[in-house]
């Protein structure tokens, strides 16, 4: 019999989320929400005053703080409420209320940058000078003020905005076409029977033991985007194109220049990324080679590439046991740490199980001045125990940031965002391995973590390296046709993946189906990240006690430096090859360990 999902009224309370830390109710929410409402007018007050004098200054970005930490706790509640059950209409208009309230404070803040780009760099070191409390703000605006030479005159940049919303018609309507209207034939299993295909069936079928149902939903994905590759090519064009007007209009070499300024990244790590990666491509080929032997194909095919290659194991880990492996694993980030995620565990800050209309996946959000709220859908696999340590290692980063951190400088770049939560996947599967010696686990185990170096550190590097050649031909003002973009995809894919996987026409249209193209020079961060915890992890085991301290320092950073600075604290040093090399030589070394044990 098929196992129903409860409704929300079914799930013990001490595995749902205890959102009266932020509200007693939803009538205190409200009366909070129209407080804000109305408190926007006090921000708004400002304009035109910002270079009146230090004292002004100062009372409107304290001001700011303070109700921006406000306005961080009644939107977490409002989301928190609306994705604990979708189907609520009570929430779903809570939720409404609170995406307006973020236009109408984009709004009362349009003045903001314009005026505060106008104040004399003189003028505002002698606010310095006269109010010390403003210093705490100077690298805030330090940020803002190095905009100036990229910000135009009011009409002008009042052009930009106006045209901000067509720049973002190709990111909108992507995903239309990719979710609303794609369509694609029923794949086919080995006994004839046929399963609807969607984007989220798809992976489920490539990770299925069933060969011919692979190979029927890969060809069967691929001849949807085939049909309308042409709509497509012109979409990630027009995407490119507008990213690139707007890098020129404000001046930057590059588009790719214009986005990491906005986090700021030096291009240079994006490019040493893929030179780096490309020096260990031999590895990836190795383990390709692997794949195709534990198989036992002749033709190692593209749909092969996420079927199980130590099928024979599971493990259970009900979510009692995924929580004492947690602690155990993360025993070596030291007894605060544990406090920390203790605290979490004992005080209600995760919803676990799934009920219905509940949001699915997993998340972590951060609230200042309360504490994280960890969204999980639990099933008790292994799986499920690494989205545990995972969402954690978000949440206590979010948390030390908080706590360390005053608002203006509590939240962390995304750059950082995957590193937390990736190291603690890494710490999670050094203990799994510490514990077993059993052949057959350790090398189900190891190709887990194998999987994750080829999907986040090896794919996301090619997808980046795609992105970049993508916005390079329209820099040089050439076209991207489908043709042209088949082309150069199926060349990477030869690159990355080597001679021991058949060339399948279909992966050619691969980038077609990838949303993150839309996002702006975003997957890099994917494999910088990954490495970053790989590299952080086994400095913390090798090295103990200092390395503890150094992490948890880069965890209760935020953004009160840049986030390559913070990392390099961390012993991390981005700027160099060496954490991209020193993640990829680990890589090796499980591999060889992967291809011992299955050849035993």
């Amino acid at each position: 019999m098929a196992k129903t999902v409860p409704v929300r009224s079914e799930i013990p309370q001490e595995f749902t989320w205890n959102l009266t830390d932020l509200f007693p109710s939803d009538e205190a929410w409200q009366a909070e929400y129209t407080r804000l409402q109305e408190s926007l007018g006090k921000l708004s007050a400002y304009a035109g005053r910002l270079s009146e004098s230090a004292a002004t200054l100062l009372e409107f970005l304290q001001l700011q703080d303070q109700l921006e930490v406000d306005a961080d706790r009644m939107l977490s509640y409002a989301m928190r409420k609306t994705d604990q059950d979708t189907r609520e209409p009570v929430y779903q208009e809570m939720s409404a209320q609170a995406r307006n309230f973020l236009v109408a404070w984009e709004q009362a803040l349009a003045f903001q940058t314009p005026e505060l780009l106008a104040i004399d760099e003189n003028r505002l070191e002698e606010f310095y000078r006269t109010e010390p409390a403003l210093e705490h703000y100077r690298l805030a605006l330090t940020r803002i003020l190095r905009k100036k030479e990229h910000t135009l005159s009011a009409e002008c940049e009042n052009l930009l905005a106006a045209a901000g919303s067509m720049g973002q018609a190709p990111g909108s309507i992507f995903p239309l076409l990719n979710n609303a209207d794609m369509t694609f034939e029923d794949a086919v299993d080995g006994q004839g029977e046929h399963h609807a295909l969607s984007h989220g069936s798809y992976i489920a079928m490539m990770e299925s033991q069933d060969r011919a149902l692979r190979e029927s939903a890969f060809r069967s994905l691929y001849a949807g985007y085939g049909k309308l590759k042409n709509t497509c090519s012109a979409l990630l064009g027009a995407q490119m194109k507008q990213l690139q007007f707007f890098a020129d209009a404000r001046h930057y070499p590059s588009a790719l220049h214009a986005s990491l300024a906005e986090t700021e990244v030096p291009v240079e790590i994006y490019h040493n990324l893929i030179e780096t990666v490309h020096k260990h491509l031999p590895t990836m080929h190795r383990y390709v080679r692997l794949r195709k032997k534990l198989l036992g194909v002749d033709e190692l095919h593209y749909y092969d590439l996420y079927a199980p290659i130590v099928a024979d194991v599971q493990m259970e880990v009900p979510f009692e046991k995924g929580k004492e492996m947690a602690r155990e694993a993360l025993a070596p980030l030291g007894e605060n740490y544990l406090r920390m995620l203790n605290e979490g565990f004992d005080n209600r800050w995760l919803d676990v199980y799934e009920n219905q209309g509940k949001r699915s996946g997993a998340y972590s959000a951060g609230v200042y001045g309360a504490h994280p709220y960890v969204l999980l859908n639990y099933t008790d696999t292994l799986n499920d125990a690494f989205t545990l340590v995972h969402e954690m290692g978000h949440a206590l980063h979010s948390y030390l940031s908080n706590t360390h951190q005053k608002p203006t400088y509590a939240g962390y770049k995304i750059f950082v965002a995957e590193v937390a939560s990736t190291c603690n996947e890494a710490l999670l599967i050094h203990h799994l391995l510490d514990g077993t010696q059993e052949p057959r686990q350790r090398a189900y185990l190891i190709n887990h973590f194998l999987e994750q170096f080829r999907t986040t550190l090896y794919r996301q590097t090619m997808f980046a390296e795609f992105e970049l050649w993508c916005s390079e031909q329209v820099r040089q003002g050439k076209a991207l046709t489908a043709d042209g973009l088949c082309a150069k995809y199926a060349e990477l894919n030869r690159l990355y993946y080597g001679d021991d996987i058949v060339a399948d026409p279909e992966i050619a249209l691969e980038w077609a189906r990838i949303p993150h193209f839309y996002y702006n020079f975003y997957v890099y961060q994917y494999a910088t990240g990954f490495a970053s915890a790989v590299a952080l992890s086994q400095r913390i085991l090798r090295e103990g006690q200092p390395a503890v301290d150094d992490y948890l320092h880069f965890l209760s950073g935020g953004c009160s430096a840049d986030p390559v600075t913070l990392l390099q604290g961390a012993g991390v040093d981005l700027s160099t090859p060496a954490p991209i090399d020193d993640a990829l030589r680990y890589f090796d070394t499980l591999l060889g360990e992967m291809e011992a044990l299955m050849s035993a």
